[in-house]
């Protein structure tokens, strides 16, 4: 009696090995879930490869440089490089041929400056605003207190000259104030200003607020009231003609992404 009883618990294990077996190889030819995760994976970090050269206001040099080594750790085989500049000096490079991908300005009249000329393909995408702040040496020896308080014949005053984006919002903040500046210089880019203060060359400079944040304690910051007369929203395009224009458009989508956003305005940058 013991015999047959062993014949059926034989044939149950085989059955059960027959089927573990089944199994197995189903999922190995890839018919299980298991296998579409990776092709899954694979298409979704596929995307645009190549260089893209990337112009941008001197004031995005810090969170721009952040955003590029982002966005390439995202899209292997992509490569972004910057030139950082004055947006009316950028723009004058562009006009004159210059190999620009993107361009992002620091003010929509630079940007507009292009666009009216033909040169960005499509629309514009404004991605950040930003807003003028006093650098004065650590400490605030001049104890400057207000924007009226650089108007002083005791201090000496670096801005931007009025072409740059922050040069014409410190002239429109002269405007609706009645304060006339007297600077001893003017500069092409807001990071030139700073640098000046920063050297000791300078007692107050007028600069971004997003520049004395990321100047850290080499400077201090003087906010200021008026600076809201001048509120600067920062544009950014696909230059027409580019020869990487697919990739040109995935990385501005993404300067304007939740990702982007969050480094702009971790840097001090606002919303558009």
């Amino acid at each position: 009696m013991t015999r047959p009883s062993s014949r059926l618990r034989l044939g149950a294990a085989a059955a059960l090995a027959l089927v573990g077996t089944l199994a197995l190889a189903a999922c190995s030819s890839g018919g299980g879930s298991g296998s579409a995760t990776p092709a899954a994976s694979a298409s979704a970090s596929a995307g645009p490869t190549g260089t893209l050269t990337v112009y941008a206001a001197a004031s995005l040099q810090q969170t721009f440089t952040t955003l590029g080594k982002r966005y390439e750790a995202a899209h292997p085989g992509a490569h972004v490089t910057f030139s950082f500049g004055g947006s009316s000096d950028l723009v004058s490079q562009i006009q004159a041929g210059a190999p620009a991908d993107v361009f992002a300005s620091a003010d929509e009249t630079t940007m507009g400056t292009l666009k009216s000329g033909g040169m960005i393909a499509g629309a514009s995408h404004d991605f950040a605003t930003n807003v003028l702040e006093i650098a004065t040496a650590p400490g605030n020896p001049k104890q400057v207190s207000s924007f009226s308080d650089l108007a002083s014949s005791s201090l000496q005053v670096v801005v931007c000259a009025t072409p740059v984006p922050c040069g014409a919002a410190t002239a429109k903040v002269e405007s609706a104030t009645g304060v006339t500046l007297h600077p001893v210089s003017e500069e092409q880019s807001v990071t030139d200003v700073l640098g000046k203060v920063e050297a000791g060359q300078a007692d107050a400079g007028v600069v971004y607020t997003t520049d004395v944040r990321a100047a850290g304690s080499k400077v201090h910051g003087v906010p200021f009231s008026a600076s809201a007369k001048a509120v600067n929203t920062y544009p950014i395009g696909v230059v027409q003609g580019t020869a990487h224009k697919a990739l040109a458009a995935s990385f501005v989508s993404y300067v304007r992404s939740t990702a982007g956003e969050r480094v702009l305005r971790d840097a001090g940058f606002g919303k558009p």
